[in-house]
């Protein structure tokens, strides 16, 4: 009996020296192995643009979906983790082959008579003030994706480690995920606002925390859920990552409440980007000019405030990525509708450039301060830290992401240019799902659900499997296993029209 307790104990210390003192990778190759995501839009709107491949949508077309949209990204932090830019050329070759083969011709709908056309128009949904772009749907269905694979690959040995975690300082895979995943959180929680702006309201800050509070509530139990089931399991955990206590969905739970109290400060700072930068500054500058650095990287852990510190300090930075993303959705989301063109297609031409030209200039300013705040010879010389979520590692985030959504809308604006000419609900709805992956649609509906499953499992695999001593095959069998039940239970719950909201 002592001996199976000496054992566990022996192995749990494993796991989490396996975690643990990581220095991580260049951010040239975690660029390398971001962009297999944007390629691999690429191939599959390829399929569906030249070929009709996904429509109608049969058991084939899902097997290749998921062969694509999940089994691509799989490879890209596993068996081709050394080769990021060969796994690029064979998913362009790919999509070169597809595309100089004869494009498959649909017969088109017999044309309605021009009484009938104007009846039809008449009796049509109008566009409404925002839309739900095929890109961002890419995007962000993509990003929870890779996030679901690598929770659970970082605990066998042929996820490299230079992809986990980073202990203190430096860039990794998986800090880039956790500050994408905060990043697209914020995308996505600009919808209330533009809408509220649409409709010409002025909320109240006491409304807006109420309702920020009821967005909260789950994640927060969800964060006490984990913390109980980490202590109670004895299950193996990286105290420096987020404290002992803390969690990434406590981070999770505080950012409504504390958006909501930001919101009343574009008053003052017209702009959700100029409140990012203005909150990661202040937050260097205490790092840099008080003990605040110190205190979090090595003071004693005595009392629930510096038992947490991590994860309460870089919750500052969180918020930052947060509204960056924020300032993102601002700009994707919104529909800009040319009332004076001459046609659809001029229409939608200009708001195609109008938004590449965006998407370019927001990339190439988060760049740009990224290399500022970065560089030794230019620059401030400072180096990334996801421990502390400093002003260089929410740059950073914020430049990946940026030129990650421009990646995936020049696909989205190449292949798919009608989207942004339809003039009525229905066509555009039609469009939409024409353009956009069904399993990256079912993430995205259920993106939380889906995420909360994906720690379930994780945890049910690392008590179950001795993770540290399987090998390749299997572990890529388990990978794959574990991958394919999250996309059916989320393409069922999306076929079966359920939305869990958290």
């Amino acid at each position: 009996m002592a001996t199976n307790s000496t054992t566990t104990q022996s192995y749990k210390q494993l796991k989490e020296d396996f975690v643990s003192n990581l220095s991580g990778g260049s951010v040239s190759e975690i660029a390398q192995v971001c962009a297999v995501a944007p390629v691999v839009s690429l191939v599959w709107s390829v399929l569906q643009a030249r070929q009709s491949f996904f429509r109608p949508y049969t058991p084939l077309g899902y097997a290749i979906d998921f062969l694509l949209n999940v089994g691509a990204l799989l490879l890209s932090v596993t068996l081709y983790s050394s080769a990021p830019l060969l796994l690029n050329l064979l998913l362009l070759t790919v999509a070169a082959f597809v595309y100089i083969v004869p494009a498959h011709t649909r017969r088109k709908k017999p044309q309605l008579p021009p009484n009938a056309q104007s009846k039809k128009s008449s009796s049509e949904q109008p566009l409404g003030v925002l839309s739900t772009k095929p890109f961002l749907t890419n995007y962000r269905g993509n990003m929870l994706i890779v996030t679901c694979i690598c929770i659970l690959a970082v605990d066998f040995r042929l996820f490299p480690r230079r992809f986990a975690k980073v202990e203190t300082w430096g860039t990794s895979l998986m800090d880039m995920g956790v500050g994408s995943f905060v990043f697209s959180a914020g995308v996505v929680a600009s919808r209330p606002v533009l809408k509220e702006r649409a409709e010409g309201k002025a909320i109240p800050l006491s409304t807006r925390l109420k309702t920020s509070l009821r967005h909260s509530l789950p994640l927060l139990v969800l964060g006490f859920i984990r913390l109980l089931s980490v202590k109670g399991l004895d299950y193996a955990e990286h105290v420096t990552e987020y404290g002992v206590h803390w969690n990434f969905f406590f981070t999770l739970g505080f950012l409504p409440p504390f958006v909501a109290m930001f919101q009343s400060a574009l008053k003052v700072v017209p702009s959700y980007a100029g409140l990012a930068l203005l909150l990661g500054v202040v937050y260097q500058v205490l790092l840099e000019t008080t003990s605040l650095k110190a205190y979090i990287l090595t003071g004693p852990r005595t009392d629930l405030l510096s038992m947490n510190r991590e994860g309460i300090f870089s919750f500052f930075g969180y918020l930052a990525i947060f509204l960056a993303g924020q300032d993102t959705g601002m700009l994707v989301l919104p529909r800009t509708l040319s009332r004076t063109s001459g046609s659809n297609k001029t229409s939608g031409t200009v708001q195609r450039r109008s938004l590449l030209l965006n998407l370019a200039a927001r990339s190439l300013v988060w760049t740009a301060l990224y290399f500022f705040a970065t560089d030794y010879k230019c620059g401030f010389g400072l180096t990334v830290s996801r421990r502390m979520a400093n002003l260089p590692y929410m740059l950073w985030v914020a430049a990946s992401n940026a030129v990650l959504l421009l990646a995936f809308y020049l696909v989205d604006a190449l292949l798919f240019p009608s989207f942004y000419s339809a003039q009525d609900a229905k066509t555009e709805k039609e469009l939409y799902d024409t353009a956009t992956s069904k399993v990256l649609r079912a993430y995205n509906r259920n993106g939380l659900a889906v995420f909360l499953l994906a720690n379930l499992l994780t945890g049910l695999v690392n008590m179950t499997v001795p993770t540290l001593d399987v090998g390749r095959v299997a572990t890529v069998g388990i990978l794959v296993g574990y991958m394919g039940v999250l996309t059916a239970v989320a393409v069922g719950l999306d076929v079966y029209n359920v939305t869990i909201k958290l």
